[in-house]
């Protein structure tokens, strides 16, 4: 078996939030730097071959309405975010998750995506759009609700270092989202995040860590997880703790940035083939294998949104109520 070993590089930030498509450069002009201090950190001794952003890195979603969103901050993609972190990806060799940005597509002119990519020297491998926005305060738009929507939710790249899945945040906590990632092929996880507290990585609640080891743990999966940095005046109401983590197949914290706001740099080693071997000699403990799919009749009936033709233009109000009739499936 090919020995495929390297350090992944999480980057974790702490930047004020763009106000609108202008400001989004000096975020990108910062990530790209944080790439070349990466990389030149790790050179002596095992080399980065991975790089890894938070969710809203690029910009958050701090209006209100998908109407506000839609004329200041929404760009396509590809662009000149995207096309900056392909140049580094082909000057260093690597692959990199971008920061998540917020995405119009022609296709879905009534939407906003919250989107995140990998990049390598080759370019844009797949965009992932977050499944499961936070509801009720996200306004942004999930691709599984759109009528007729026909690309994949939950994409995997085959990389010469890995195959690679990425989910955003808030979809970490619906362990369906993640075992679909492995289902399709995932061997690396990223979570590009922005968790905040009280639900950091610190007790008593620790949400943050408990997930990102029970998920690698469920999966055979290392899980690479870059959370915001960013410090209460950068993104009121909610201050952000940091703590991104990589963790390995077997829930084994490797690598883990002290709490608290502010930039870090976090690198550990993964090891591709180390994974396979245990995915292909392991008989105990290999939920991949004893999943009893039938077994579980929840998953046959719709729950949210609670109907078919989701509004155009989401609102808190409307999230709200749409949650309060989805809870009446569960009375």
């Amino acid at each position: 078996m090919k020995q495929i070993r390297y350090s992944v590089a999480v980057c974790q930030t702490d930047l004020p939030n763009p106000i609108d498509r202008r400001e989004m450069k000096r975020n990108t002009d910062r990530l790209l730097a944080m790439i070349d201090s990466a990389v030149a950190g790790a050179a002596p001794f095992l080399p980065v071959r991975l790089v890894v952003f938070p969710e809203f890195a690029h910009a958050a979603p701090i209006y209100a309405t998908l109407g506000e969103l839609r004329e200041k901050l929404a760009i396509p993609i590809p662009n000149e975010h995207t096309e900056r972190l392909t140049e580094k990806a082909r000057e260093h060799g690597i692959y990199i998750q971008s920061g998540s940005m917020l995405e119009v597509d022609e296709r879905w002119p009534d939407a906003v995506f919250n989107t995140t990519c990998l990049i390598g020297p080759e370019g844009i491998l797949y965009k992932y759009r977050k499944v499961n926005t936070w509801i009720p305060y996200e306004v942004h738009t999930s691709p599984h609700d759109l009528k007729g929507y026909d690309e994949p939710l939950f994409p995997v790249a085959d990389t010469p270092i890995g195959k690679i899945g990425c989910a955003i945040c808030y979809d970490w906590l619906f362990p369906e989202a993640i075992r679909q990632l492995a289902a399709n092929g995932a061997e690396i996880l990223i979570r590009v995040s922005a968790y905040m507290d009280p639900w950091g990585a610190t007790e008593p609640m620790a949400w943050w860590t408990i997930i990102n080891r029970a998920r690698a743990i469920e999966n055979i999966a290392y899980v690479v997880a870059a959370n915001q940095g960013a410090s209460l005046r950068h993104y009121p109401p909610y201050s952000w703790p940091g703590g991104s983590q990589v963790i390995d197949f077997d829930g084994r914290i490797l690598a883990e940035a002290s709490p608290g706001p502010g930039e870090r740099i976090v690198v550990a080693p993964v090891d591709v083939s180390a994974l396979r071997h245990e995915r292909a000699a392991r008989v105990g403990h290999h939920m991949l294998a004893h999943l009893r799919t039938e077994a579980y009749p929840v998953y046959r009936a719709h729950i949210y949104p609670p109907q078919e033709n989701v509004p155009r233009e989401l609102s808190y109000e409307r999230n709200c109520q749409q949650i309060a009739e989805a809870k009446r499936r569960w009375s």
